[in-house]
């Protein structure tokens, strides 16, 4: 599942016209980048959720042909549902298997094929250095588990892979996915991994203008 339904607000006035995952990057909007990755993976299906100026994104991709991949969208009202919401509703298209989650509006050379197919914990997450903009990170990491304890916090990157029972007791609507995370933590619940490689969150214009420059923007 690729989320896509932001407002991208700190990214006005860019995304007043233009959906955050169809700002470009080297010449190539970020979705087209990750379903180009997906596809190179192995990945066949993909749900993408769609609020804000969702329709300029299916008109983008479409049905996914061209990108030998299977497309489906979950709609969402004005204002969006938030990560966890979302995936709740897309959850009759996600199926009963573990499912990979990214967000669109990061850039990154992660290779999805690495991702545990079938992680043996309800959630596994990619955390990454923390970046200048984020220095106190999200997240604990010891002997691949993610935790509450003693430890240096990395941040979360926005690649993870979660099994459907995460959420299987949320009830519809807008609901943040911070929350869930840190129950199913508690609860040893959750498995994880450091990528080391190149990754950046284009969330500001300041970060999209450095990402154009990066050697990211190139690849």
């Amino acid at each position: 599942m690729i989320l896509a339904a932001g407002r991208g607000e700190r990214l006005r006035p860019l995304t007043d016209t233009t959906p955050k995952p169809l700002i470009e990057v080297g010449g190539r909007p970020m979705i087209v980048r990750h379903l180009e990755r997906l596809a190179g993976a192995g990945i066949k299906r993909v749900v993408i959720n769609l609020a804000w100026l969702g329709d300029q994104i299916v008109d983008q991709v479409g049905s996914g042909d061209d990108f030998g991949l299977q497309i489906d969208y979950s709609p969402e009202p004005p204002g969006a549902l938030d990560t966890a919401g979302g995936i709740v509703q897309a959850l009759p298209l996600l199926g009963h298997d573990p499912f990979i989650v990214v967000s669109a509006d990061i850039l990154t050379n992660y290779r999805f094929e690495h991702l545990p197919a079938r992680p043996q914990a309800q959630a596994h997450l990619v955390l990454v250095d923390n970046p200048v903009h984020h220095p106190e990170g999200d997240f604990k990491l010891s002997a691949g588990r993610v935790h509450s304890g003693t430890g240096r916090r990395l941040t979360f990157s926005g690649i993870a892979v979660f099994h459907p029972e995460l959420f299987a007791d949320l009830p519809p609507g807008p609901k943040p996915l911070r929350p869930v995370l840190e129950q199913a933590i508690v609860a040893g619940r959750v498995s994880g991994e450091h990528f080391a490689g190149c990754w950046a969150d284009i969330g500001t214009p300041q970060r999209l203008a450095r990402a154009q420059q990066s050697g990211l923007a190139a690849s």
